[in-house]
């Protein structure tokens, strides 16, 4: 999948935008740390490797960022919401695409999905799953 997935009046599930504030950024720069990194690393390591200058808690909340970032198809601005709800990449790929998107909706007390959206979302979950059996 090239091209991303737009449907009239969905959120850009595509789009990017920063998601770690400027200090977060010094930090992890100053460690040499690349935020692709944070998919294989554990929160509290995360954590520790910055001297507990970004909590445990941010630490797992980035590192569920940067791993729904990586399914295709997911820029990181939804990511952040995604993860900010609770979700994980395992919740993109096993829970239904209107229970996602209802949850995000519920979380940010205002519908900021709307259906398009959520058959966006579930256009994806099958790109995904038809890419995982050809593996």
């Amino acid at each position: 999948m090239n091209k991303p997935l737009l449907l009239p009046k969905s959120f850009p599930l595509h789009e990017e935008k920063d998601f770690l504030a400027e200090s977060e950024w010094v930090i992890f720069k100053l460690l040499c740390r690349p935020v692709s990194s944070f998919a294989t690393t554990d929160a509290a390591e995360l954590a520790f490797a910055t001297g507990n200058q970004v909590s445990p808690e941010r630490c797992d909340e980035l590192i569920r960022i940067v791993r729904i970032h990586q399914l295709q198809g997911l820029g990181s601005w939804i990511a952040r919401i995604l993860a900010q709800t609770g979700l994980s990449d395992r919740d993109m790929i096993e829970q239904p695409a209107a229970e996602i998107i209802d949850k995000v909706n519920k979380k940010l007390g205002y519908k900021l999905c709307n259906e398009a959206t959520s058959q966006a979302m579930a256009l994806l979950q099958q790109q995904w799953q038809d890419t995982s059996t050809q593996d």
